[in-house]
């Protein structure tokens, strides 16, 4: 669970750039809070600087508070805590539960591309993530609604496409620009599961195990 970032960036890259056959079906994974915690990385992370994280709302900045403060964090605060995480600590989160045996069984029979909303500085430190924990290693860092870089690359293959993200936002963005393309929503964190949004148009499947099923069935 990222918040999107100012700009987006260029069009998406080929599929075939990547890595992917473009023959195959296509499975577009987010990491934050869907593949990877996030909260629970990034909360480990600001204590050490003496902040606390609180799952009061379906936020990030608005959830980082000095201890015993009634007001959250300053937001240009938090931003920088942000940018410094991403930079420095972002390759240090568990992967979510279930996650990587869910995508080892897609492995087989779709490309999978993991698109994440992160600062371009988290490239490496995201890509060594991915391979150390025996994930797929075709990665799109990008920012702001996720509708038209998947259309991009949707675009570009034959196969059925499925997108998984947390933020009914992006889904909603993917729904709009590739409508054939179906959407799940996943939300990683315990502490933000009741807290998290949902959407009549978009599956929300917590358990990875169910997702894959449903992500292969899908795709099928």
């Amino acid at each position: 669970m990222a918040e999107p970032g100012p700009a987006a960036r260029p069009p998406a890259p080929s599929l075939e750039g990547l890595g992917l056959a473009t023959d195959r079906p296509l499975v577009i994974v987010d990491v934050d809070e869907v593949l990877g915690l996030f909260m629970r990385g990034f909360g480990l992370f600001i204590a050490e600087r003496g902040y606390e994280l609180r799952f009061e709302r379906f936020a990030l900045f608005q959830n980082i508070y000095r201890p015993g403060a009634a007001d959250h964090l300053d937001l240009v605060e938090g931003r920088k805590l942000f940018d410094e995480f991403f930079r420095t600590s972002c390759g240090e989160i568990e992967p979510a539960p279930g996650a990587v045996e869910a995508l080892r069984r897609l492995r087989p029979k779709a490309e999978i591309l993991i698109l994440s909303n992160a600062p371009a500085e988290a490239e490496r430190l995201r890509a060594d993530w991915l391979q150390r924990h025996g994930l797929p290693g075709a990665l799109i860092l990008s920012s702001g609604p996720k509708g038209p870089i998947t259309a991009s690359l949707v675009a570009q293959t034959s196969g059925r496409t499925a997108f998984v993200d947390d933020l009914i936002p992006n889904l909603d963005s993917v729904a709009d620009h590739c409508p054939a393309t179906a959407t799940f929503q996943h939300v990683a964190d315990l502490r933000l599961r009741p807290l998290a949004p949902r959407s009549a148009r978009h599956p929300r499947i917590d358990d990875w195990a169910e997702l894959g099923a449903a992500i292969e069935a899908a795709i099928s």
